[in-house]
Order: C-alpha cells, then structure tokens, then sequence
C-alpha cells in the first residue's frame, strides 16, 4: 500500500494484544518466522525515493504509517533508527504516523534535536484493554511529541480514557476488531462507550473494523471478509470528525509549504462507505481495484 512505510520487519511479543498478532500469521502462511526481525531491502528508504523525474514519490502532505509489521521503537532495531530518523527529519513536508507498544522506550530512542517534538510526527499507543491503556497513556502524555493519539486495536476489552482525554493532548483515537486465527470477539458496547468519550471532548474517532468475531445485542456474529467488517463499521455511524489536527508542515529549507504544493486525497465512490476514509491517505489510483 501507498501509505505504508515498513523499515523492518518482524517483531517480539509483548502484551495481550500481541497474542494473535496479524503479522505473526501471514508470515506463518509464507513459511517465515514473524520474530525473526531484520532491516528491508527495497522498503528501508521508501520516503526518500523519487521518480525518473526527480520529485519524491511521497507527495507533500501525504500521511506514512510506520513499522505496520513491527514496533518503530523495538529494542532490536536501535541499530537502524537513526538513519530512519534522518528520512523522517527531511520530508518534513510529510506526515509520518508513529505507533508503539513500547512507550517506556521512546524518551531513550528520541534522536538529537527533537526539542519538544517535530510537526511531522505524530505518535500513538497501542491500548488493546484497560490495563495497556493505564500503562501505556500516562508515557504517552508525558512524552515529548506535538501530536498524539491512541489505537485501541485488537479491541480486547472494554477501556475507559476520559480521565485522559481531559488533558487536552490526545487528537485521534482509533479501535478495532482482532482478525485471524483465534480471533477474541469485539463488543460493540466497548464501541459506544469510547466514542461517547471522544465525542464530548472533541475528539476525531475511527471504528475501523468489527473484527473477525463481533458482539451486538449479545449476539456473536461472524465475519472473515475484512470489507464485509469495514462496512458495518462505517454502517454503525460511530465515527466521529472532531477537532482538526493541525500541522505545520515545511519544505526541508524549513519555508512554509504552498497550499497547492499539498497532496489532496483522491476517494472514489467505493471509499464513501469505508470505515477507514476519515483516516485514509486517499486513494493512489492504482487501477486494482477496477481489476
């Protein structure tokens, strides 16, 4: 996908939201190990290329997430993150969407002449239940970073941040249902109640995806096609545009960028009942889903 950037791959597990861990398993149906963890080859400097022209491939204002088949901050890629940092330093014309189980690890990983945070980055906490949200939050907000928020995926268990969203500091909140083999059942009460929290602070809300296994009105439904899961999420009207983030985006002399320079989302008709558009990157035109 467009707005993936994978610098490596592979991961050790950590938590409860780790056990049926979707990389894990489709590394599993390739014959390959998911805790084997090692540098990409032709994805390591992804943000940096550019085209026969010359112009990055990654048009300004563009959003990347990172380490989707790993932890940006995982211990066993100290040796590669300095030089991840540096691609990140200069596109800072574009947005790079950070997300760790590890937030304990994140002060001691920060790489020289953060200050109080880049613009660019905006980081966020797995909070798969209650216990990873009173663990993880309180790093969250005491970190350094302009921009933050919270993925409460696999949504496991019901979790409470009211007492956090009071601080002000948290812009998104993400959940979503658990996929693949052994996949624990999402409740659509745990839904409700945490959009309700966002929506009365303002908060932007996404409910991704029900999950493989879905509980509403005490009735488990079953539902393996991910589409099938995104448009029920999206049918449920639990998401939710709250405050706009905001961020000063520039060309790498540090000069503000021209809005016509900006990246405008492409959506096409399928994306209006997606669950994912409020968060999507837009649509790179590839022509596959047409196939």
């Amino acid at each position: 996908m467009r707005d993936i950037w994978n610098p490596w791959h592979g991961c050790k597990k950590v938590s409860e939201g780790c056990k049926h861990c979707y990389m894990y398993f489709l590394d599993q149906k390739n014959n390959k190990n998911g805790a084997d963890i090692y540098r990409t080859k032709a994805g390591f400097y992804y943000p940096i290329q550019k085209d026969r022209k010359g112009a990055y491939k990654i048009k300004s204002g563009e959003e990347l997430k990172v380490c989707l088949v790993s932890d940006f901050f995982l211990e066993e890629a100290d040796e590669w993150r300095n030089e991840a940092w540096e691609m990140i330093r200069e596109r800072s014309d574009v947005r790079f969407f950070l997300l760790t189980k590890r937030p304990e690890r994140v002060k001691d990983c920060l790489p020289k002449g953060w200050g109080d945070g880049w613009e660019n980055v905006f980081f966020n906490v797995t909070c798969e239940n209650q216990r990873r949200a009173d663990e993880r939050i309180p790093i969250l907000l005491d970190l350094p970073f302009k921009h933050k928020g919270i993925m409460c995926a696999p949504f496991i268990g019901s979790v409470s941040i009211e007492k956090y969203l009071q601080e002000g500091q948290i812009e998104q909140v993400i959940c979503g249902g658990e996929n693949y083999d052994g996949a624990r059942p999402c409740n659509y009460d745990w839904v409700k109640s945490l959009q309700a929290e966002c929506v009365a602070h303002n908060v932007t809300f996404c409910f991704s995806e029900t999950g493989s296994n879905f509980i509403k009105d005490g009735k488990l439904y079953y539902m393996p096609k991910k589409s099938v899961q995104k448009l029920m999420a999206f049918k449920s009207g639990m998401n939710y545009q709250g405050k706009p983030m905001e961020f000063k985006l520039c060309y790498a002399h540090g000069g503000p960028i021209d809005k016509e320079d900006l990246h405008v989302p492409l959506y096409k008709e399928k994306c209006e009942q997606c669950s994912h558009k409020i968060i999507c990157n837009g649509c790179s035109n590839c022509g596959r889903c047409e196939k």
